[in-house]
């Protein structure tokens, strides 16, 4: 048991995980099938008098799958933790922070984060989830990265069908200037740190294949890409509610 234990939960020295392949792609095919179920039964959910429990669930799963990757790193010898690796300066693990408090207590402000979060920060580590490659579906690391990054998707999707909540303009300029102060936190830690520390990937590219690899590497350049890109996918995810008030405003008039 304690041998299973060692391999499940350490880390590989072998590449254990490929891109675009099944194990790539069944957690994201299983998140789907739970967001449409969601939507197809959304007006029974609502109305169930104990609803509350599939939030305080939701809840509960955000935190232990973000939890979870720390008491790894302080459990295990070989993996203790470091500050240029592993303080909790990320998109996707604050994400999961917020959407868990976001389902408790139905919060407009943390439902506007974590929308705009999952869709135009999380998605490039489903796209290529270069933090996995050495841990493969016998390893503890490849589930709980599934859950932290889909489960704020789920979330997010559950505040949208069920509680109909959505984003305005006003959900767009929080969830950016959130994001701001996340990257200035970032941006002082990779320099205080030095050479290692690379939080938000705003450094250098990373050791593995990861779709920021298209980034150049001079920094300053570096960091100039990244916010234009990410003030497009925030105009590009809001875009859709635009057009959606825009044609209900056309049809009242």
């Amino acid at each position: 048991m304690l041998e299973f234990c060692s391999y499940f939960f350490g880390v590989g020295d072998t590449v254990e995980f490929e891109n675009f392949t099944l194990p790539h792609f069944l957690p994201i095919l299983i998140a789907i099938g739970i967001i449409f179920l969601i939507y197809r039964f959304r007006d029974n959910i609502r109305d169930m008098k104990r609803e509350v429990n599939f939030r305080y669930v939701l809840a509960f799963l955000l935190i232990i799958s973000e939890m979870s990757y720390y008491w790894r790193l302080i459990a295990l010898p070989e993996l203790q933790p470091n500050a240029i690796d592993h303080l909790p300066i990320t998109v996707c693990g604050w994400m999961a922070v917020f959407a868990s408090y976001m389902v408790i207590g139905k919060s407009q402000t943390l439902f506007d984060i974590s929308y705009f979060w999952c869709f135009c920060g999380t998605i490039f580590a489903l796209i290529t989830p270069t933090v996995i490659t050495y841990t493969g579906p016998t390893r503890f690391r490849y589930y709980q990265f599934w859950a932290e990054h889909l489960l704020g998707y789920i979330a997010v999707f559950y505040m949208i069908f069920v509680h109909k909540m959505r984003p305005t303009f006003r959900s767009v300029v929080k969830a950016y200037i959130a994001l701001v102060v996340l990257a200035v936190i970032a941006y002082f830690a990779n320099s205080l740190l030095g050479p290692g520390a690379n939080y938000l990937f705003m450094a250098a590219p990373e050791s593995t294949p990861s779709i920021l690899d298209i980034l150049p590497p001079n920094h300053a350049l570096r960091i100039t890409i990244m916010a234009a890109a990410v003030t497009f996918l925030f105009f590009l995810v809001y875009l859709p509610w635009l057009i959606k008030d825009k044609r209900k405003a056309k049809a009242t008039t």
